[in-house]
């Protein structure tokens, strides 16, 4: 077996053996990062072939994938590195499924979304076309028992099934708000024992949200009837919903409203739902690879601005590789197969914002950082549209085109979406990457192993810095990790305290208008948290949710620190014993609706 593992860390690769390289029967390693890449590279090229290449330009095509992974420039996401070029070929993370109103069609969705568990996907599920507990069933002349008992019967599903045998599922559970069991769905997740393998997100229309800043009543709904079945006050609504989401979380917020807005494939149907964790809102049965770019191979040489003829270069054979997954995916069931072959989504996204924001001496929390947003994400979608739009002429438009928003602008596309931005949790980790658009959440942490050492991890940018500038030390580092923040060590220059700011020492209005900059151009969604301090009160989040549906976001999840007693990573004083960064070898749910762990001694999410 080759040995070479090219640019991957130490880190990286402990990761790799553990997830993704692939084993023989006996359960023993038979591939190394090398031979890894090489199967990803030579599989995805293949759809090539497809095009009418010569052999020659498959195997040229197949040699730029291998460069573009192999220099961590970019990595697809988690399904396609481990499935691509085995037996099971299924390549996608996101995954929509429809919930019709009727046993058969509940019970075949389940099946569905076991298949696609199985597979290694993440399923989303809007629960609101279900007619609400009571109602009358004519069939039996019974009622109801309503869309909280049903996602019951999902999640207990999703406990026996561990995905392609490497992790649990993940589901999205969305309820409109103008459906009448509203109530019953805030408050599902409020005990942290129910639900577990669920994020839910309460699907807020403008008409709600209108109501709540006019103090008055909206109407409900009947899934069945589609007729007003009664009304609720607004503020009401959505204090409970704020009450639940400062106690632990959940439930998230998306505006259903802007999503469906600009969306450029509303001929095709109504979206009623998103992923997992929130970035990827998809049509009933569709699906979309996802990819991201390593923002940290894309600084100058004189760390002076972003090296954009590379990035293009990068964008254009990205948006070709995530457009050929769709080709050589193999899709559990059949609808899958039709709907990502009639709208042919990509979501091409970014790891390492925050890394190059530290590189670039621009602080995340800053009208600078704001417009160094805008520009990355305005080029990616501006340059993988004209990749798209390539593609088009060579290999034929997406079959929805017509009646599109692109056909309704003359916009020739390959893809109806081609942007989103993911967690990047795994997959960051081994590119050495910040996660996403996030800021970092800490610049120096301590790992106690379990022979009781104590191993101080530091943000290798901010040790570099501090050695250029003479105040490095381990004793400071350490200090930082029990702290958890620099912004108060007076032995720091000012100005590099202002630059490396973590996502505690970020207030929640510039935590959502860097969420909006980026979603200005960003054709999907993205995975984005709004963190709060402890002592953040429910005024704080009132505020920040109405912030975001102002500035045109598609949804909002927040996190309280220490508002789950099994919450992993905790700085400073933690339940009155000062401890540094407290990590436990285990994963658990953060606001974000990733799992989050310690993993080698780097904060992962785990959820692309």
């Amino acid at each position: 077996m080759e040995t070479n593992n090219l640019k991957f860390s130490d880190n990286a690769i402990q990761v790799l053996e553990r997830r993704y390289l692939l084993r023989g029967i006996d359960g023993k390693l038979i591939e190394s990062p090398k031979q890894m890449v090489r199967r990803i590279a030579h599989n995805i090229a293949q759809a090539e072939n497809k095009y009418g290449a010569s052999q020659e330009e498959v195997n040229e095509v197949e040699e730029a994938f291998y460069n573009l992974i192999a220099n961590l420039d970019f990595m697809p996401n988690t399904p396609t590195i481990m499935n691509a070029g085995t037996g099971i070929q299924q390549l996608s993370a996101c995954f929509v499924l429809p919930v019709e109103d009727s046993m058969e069609g509940i019970y075949n969705t389940l099946k569905h979304a076991a298949l696609i568990h199985k597979s290694g996907g993440g399923t989303g599920f809007s629960f609101s076309r279900l007619r609400p507990q009571n109602d009358l069933v004519k069939t039996t002349s019974g009622v109801a028992s309503g869309p909280i008992s049903f996602m019951k019967v999902f999640d207990a599903s999703t406990d026996v099934i561990k995905q392609g045998g490497k992790r649990r599922g993940a589901n999205m559970g969305i309820l409109r708000v103008d459906h009448p069991d509203i109530m019953q769905f805030i408050d599902i997740k409020a005990d942290m024992k129910t639900l577990t393998n669920f994020n839910i997100s309460v699907a807020a229309t403008n008409k709600f949200m209108q109501a709540v800043k006019n103090d008055t009543d909206y109407e409900l709904i009947s899934p069945r009837s589609k007729q007003v079945c009664g009304t609720l006050n607004a503020r009401e609504v959505f204090q409970k919903i704020l009450e639940n989401a400062w106690k632990n979380g959940d439930p998230g917020f998306i505006f259903i409203d802007e999503i469906n807005k600009f969306h450029p494939g509303k001929n095709v149907g109504e979206i009623e739902s998103t992923n997992p964790c929130g970035e990827q809102p998809l049509l009933p049965y569709e699906s979309c690879n996802l990819g991201s770019i390593n923002l940290n191979n894309f600084v100058n040489s004189e760390k002076t601005d972003v090296n954009w003829n590379k990035l293009r270069e990068c964008i254009r054979l990205c948006v070709r590789f995530l457009d050929n997954v769709i080709d050589m995916n193999n899709y559990p069931i059949e609808e899958l197969d039709i709907m990502a072959k009639k709208t042919r989504k990509i979501g091409l996204g970014i790891m390492g914002f925050a890394d190059i924001l530290y590189e670039l001496n621009i602080p995340y929390n800053s009208e600078k950082g704001i417009q160094m947003a805008e520009s990355v994400m305005q080029f990616i979608k501006d340059e993988s549209y004209a990749m798209s739009g390539e593609l088009a002429e060579s290999r034929g438009v997406y079959p929805a085109w017509e009646g599109s928003d692109h056909f309704k602008e003359g916009r020739k596309m390959r893809n109806t979406c081609t942007t989103t931005i993911a967690p990047t949790g795994t997959i960051g980790m081994i590119a050495e990457a910040s996660g996403g658009c996030e800021p970092a959440f800490a610049i120096s942490y301590i790992k106690n192993v379990m022979d009781g050492t104590e191993l101080i991890y530091t943000n290798r940018i901010f040790e570099r810095v501090a050695k250029e500038r003479g105040f490095y030390s381990e004793e400071l580092m350490r200090k930082i990790a029990k702290i958890g923040t620099i912004q108060n060590i007076e032995e720091i220059p000012r100005e590099i305290r202002n630059v490396f700011v973590t996502a505690q020492d970020i207030s929640p209005e510039w935590h959502i208008k860097m969420q909006a900059a980026f979603q200005k151009h960003v054709d999907s969604s993205i995975s984005k948290t709004i963190n709060f301090s402890n002592s953040a009160t429910m005024e704080d989040i009132d505020k920040s949710y109405m912030l975001a549906w102002e500035l045109g976001c598609k949804g909002i999840t927040i996190y309280r620190d220490g508002s789950r007693d099994n919450q992993v990573l905790n700085i400073g004083e933690v339940k009155g014993k000062e401890k540094a960064l407290e990590i436990k070898q285990e994963t658990t749910k953060d606001g974000s609706a990733c799992e989050i762990s310690i993993e080698e001694g780097r904060i992962v999410k785990s959820c692309e």
